[in-house]
């Protein structure tokens, strides 16, 4: 059975069709453009696939997830430009008659991450999945089920306590300015620091002050809804950066609660390069087309 997955981010869009089993059988990506030249190159892909089953959509945000709301399968108020008030599903639905899946990016990395979990033995029943790249995002999974009702939710925006040595930096979020997206994504590095992120040894304290927000973050989820691990991926998230969020939630945490050890509860993902939300995708496809 062949299935379809779209990792659609606001930078790039990455396409793929893989089998039942989640392994991935042919993939093609390419940059995110215009709605219109976009979403055609992604159904001139899938179009290559005669037997195609079903496909699941994961998009950069917000969207509109209600089914019963006229704007299901819409990319909705998202500020990357052009893209407000897009007809994502409809126009895919155009092209296929088949079944579609339709999520955030971060949720269909959160459902791969928990199909994966349950690949490798381990028994949870719920996980947080962030990513920390251009934007933050999370989603969240309870016994198998999407956290969200009238929305999905958009972590990547709570407050923060700033840090100390942080106050004059105001931020980046265009919306709140110093929320968690506004003080630890990956554009935040060049004004604090005049270079990119990937240039900014972890020996640089500014590690430790983003640390200590993404630290904040984990914090929030674990008290308000247990989980039983945190994943973080996303291109500013390393093995050495997610020991020193650890170390900044002990000690923030103040042995207030039992999550275990740390090293298995904040992680980095199982699946290898990013690639979390395409198998997530497979496993969402799998599911809409046995509905």
């Amino acid at each position: 059975m062949l299935l379809g997955s779209v990792e659609a981010g606001g930078t790039k869009f990455v396409c793929a069709v893989g089998n039942e089993d989640y392994r991935i059988l042919d993939r093609t990506q390419f940059p995110t453009t215009t709605p219109k030249e976009t979403l055609q190159k992604t159904v001139d892909y899938f179009k290559q696939f005669k037997d195609l089953k079903a496909i699941s959509i994961s998009s950069f945000g917000p969207i509109e997830l209600r089914k019963n709301s006229p704007k299901y399968g819409y990319i909705t108020n998202t500020p990357k430009k052009g893209w407000a008030n897009t007809d994502f599903v409809g126009r895919i639905k155009e092209d296929f008659d088949i079944p579609i899946s339709w999520t955030t990016d971060v949720n269909g990395s959160a459902y791969g991450e928990y199909v994966m979990a349950t690949l490798f033995n381990e028994k949870i029943n719920s996980l947080v999945y962030y990513t920390i790249g251009t934007g933050v995002g999370a989603g969240a999974i309870i016994n198998g089920n999407f956290v969200g009702d009238i929305g999905h939710p958009e972590m990547g925006h709570v407050r923060l306590k700033r840090h100390p040595d942080d106050l004059n930096f105001k931020g980046i979020c265009p919306y709140h300015g110093d929320c968690l997206e506004g003080l630890v994504s990956g554009p935040t590095f060049e004004p604090r620091t005049g270079k990119k992120g990937q240039d900014v040894p972890l020996s640089d304290h500014t590690w430790d002050i983003m640390a200590f927000y993404v630290a904040q973050a984990a914090i929030q989820v674990t008290l308000m809804m247990r989980p039983a691990k945190i994943v973080f991926g996303g291109g500013v998230v390393s093995e050495g950066f997610l020991k020193k969020v650890r170390e900044q939630f002990n000690e923030l945490m103040n042995n207030y609660v039992d999550v275990g050890d740390l090293d298995k509860y904040i992680v980095m993902p199982l699946v290898k390069d990013n690639g979390s939300a395409t198998v997530g995708d497979f496993a969402l496809a799998l599911k809409e087309y046995n509905k």
